[in-house]
């Protein structure tokens, strides 16, 4: 490793940084050099906060050398992607829609990690509303993966990752609805945590769906996610779905010992339900014999199949994204981006009823996944698959035509975590996955950082030179891919598309009817007979009612 205190973990910076062997002022400055120099390679950073970063610093610096130290985060420089809402300084989710849109308060995350001391250096690149693909109809170009630029980084929390594994910045916030820590955490080869649901506060964040989705943190070891949560856990009444629960020092419980630890191996998912690629095969085995000799109890469980899991996601969250924009979808859906609109516009023709089967559904998984608890104390499958792909490569339709294997745990809302497994022939990472039961984020991190300890992943870094041009491939936007549908079909979806209030081009159409086939499987596939009596997965919470029970 460097001595370049920018590809330094959080760790041993805050050892430095305490010790006053280092500055958080030259700390930052450091950042901000090697962000200057090698960006336009990456395109992580979609708002510098380079001013506000050095005042900040140097606040932190005082109080440092006056004995006010306020934790491992004090001084510690860190991104946010760009949904996360900071008071006067501009926040987009990377669409023209708030491409002028500046908040006039925090994000409840932001608040916590200014409190904590931390400094804000930037916001970082996201795909359009946390949603979508690499688009190259957007106002800001897409981020690239510091293994190779040609390399798509995984999304959405893309330039999280980019800007972490690239040395920008040691700690980055992200989102995760399907897969949106973990997808950027496998393909760029840093860890990215998604929380338990309700752990972190999502008030001040950009919604994509309710009832799926999760912030955290990406940076470079289990370690520096485990300093992050300490900061960033805790009950905020302004989120409706915030958990009331203890709050541990995260990176107390980083024993190094696992022995004794239950752990399932979802090998399936890689094997059986979406077949991986021989590199991620051999990693995941090796990985295996990792955890075997750290002396955990390793033995194969199934669960759902992949393709339930993504059913009952899909369903649920495109609907309620379509809720969240319908109102500019209706009004202006030539401002948003193609990949954008192929994920959400297919929502209008999702029925209510397959929405309330998508949630019973959840019900039913939520239930079962009780008896594995039970069993293990984590469940090991593989990362979101490497080598990441060209970016040119990256189809919009994708999306609906296969299952991930980073949604089950959205759908099981227990926290999961995506470090890396090893590297491909060609130098780029490959990631392993662990899960756990809500709530006990402290023993997935746990298990991920003895992991880290036992293998030597973390002392590889990308190489950047900054005299290298910046990668020129990209997605060429032709027609949008044919819809084979009948004549009566694409009446219904004409029809559906006109009740939802869209005035769509010829070429939305298009798109829409493209998907309309594979969405309108997965809500086939929910329609079961059902007890009348078999409720949904949803949390009801009364303020007022609560508020007056605590009157009395």
């Amino acid at each position: 490793m460097s001595a370049d205190p920018c590809f330094e973990t959080i760790a041993s910076l805050s050892r430095r940084i305490a010790a006053r062997e280092l500055s958080p002022v030259d700390l930052v400055r450091a950042c901000i050099a090697r962000i200057e120099a090698l960006d336009a390679q990456l395109n992580a950073v979609l708002t510098p906060t380079f001013e506000r970063a050095l005042d900040q610093a140097r606040i932190a610096e005082a109080e440092i050398a006056k004995g006010r130290a306020r934790g491992p985060l004090h001084g510690i420089p860190f991104g946010l992607k760009d949904i996360y809402e900071t008071a006067g300084t501009r926040t987009t989710a990377q669409s023209k829609i708030l491409i002028d849109g500046v908040p006039a308060a925090d994000a409840t995350t932001v608040t916590r990690l200014y409190a904590a001391g931390a400094v804000l250096l930037a916001k970082l690149t996201t795909h359009e509303f946390a949603h979508g693909g690499p688009s190259f109809d957007l106002p800001w170009p897409p981020a690239r993966n510091p293994w190779n630029p040609e390399r798509f980084t995984g999304g959405s929390s893309s330039g999280s990752a980019a800007a972490v594994a690239a040395g920008f910045l040691p700690l980055a916030l992200g989102s995760d609805t399907g897969g949106s820590i973990r997808n950027p955490a496998a393909l760029c080869g840093v860890a990215g945590l998604k929380p338990t649901y309700g752990l972190v506060s999502r008030h001040g964040v950009i919604p994509n769906s309710f009832t799926f989705d999760h912030c955290g943190p990406l940076a470079w070891t289990a370690e520096d996610c485990a300093i992050a949560l300490s900061a960033l856990a805790g009950f905020d009444p302004r989120d409706g779905g915030s958990a009331e629960v203890p709050v541990p020092d995260y990176r107390a419980r980083l024993t190094g010992d696992i022995r004794g630890l239950r752990i399932g191996l979802v090998r399936h998912f890689w094997e059986e339900d979406l077949p991986a690629n021989a590199e991620v095969r051999a990693a995941m085995e090796a990985a295996v014999e990792v955890f075997k000799g750290l002396g955990a109890a390793v033995e194969e469980v199934r669960l759902r199949p992949l393709q339930d899991y993504f059913d009952v996601k899909i369903v649920i969250a495109e609907s309620e994204l379509f809720a969240v924009h319908e109102t500019e979808l209706r009004a202006r859906p030539g401002d948003f981006g193609r990949d954008f609109l192929t994920r959400c516009l297919p929502a209008v023709l999702i029925r209510a009823e397959d929405y309330v089967a998508a949630l019973r559904e959840r019900r039913k998984m939520l239930a079962e996944a009780e008896a594995v608890y039970a069993r293990f104390d984590l469940l090991l499958t593989a990362g979101p698959y490497g080598p990441a792909p060209r970016i040119d490569a990256h189809r919009s339709l994708a999306f609906f035509e296969k299952p991930s294997i980073a949604t089950p745990f959205n759908v099981l809302a227990g926290p999961a975590l995506v470090q890396c497994a090893g590297f491909s022939a060609d130098g780029l990472p490959l990631a392993l996955q662990l899960a756990g039961r809500p709530f006990d984020d402290a023993t997935v991190l746990r298990a991920g950082h003895a992991f880290e300890a036992a293998t030597g992943w973390r002392a590889r870094r990308p190489t950047l030179d900054p005299a290298r041009p910046p990668a020129t491939n990209r997605i060429v936007y032709g027609a949008p891919e044919p819809a084979s549908l009948a004549p009566a079909a694409r009446d219904r979806v004409a029809h559906l598309a006109r009740r939802a209030g869209l005035a769509l081009s010829e070429e939305q159409f298009e798109t829409l009817c493209a998907a309309a086939p594979l969405v309108e499987a997965m809500g086939q596939r929910l329609r079961t007979r059902r007890d009348p009596y078999e409720e949904p997965a949803a949390t009801y919470r009364f303020p007022i009612l609560a508020g007056a029970e605590a009157a009395r």
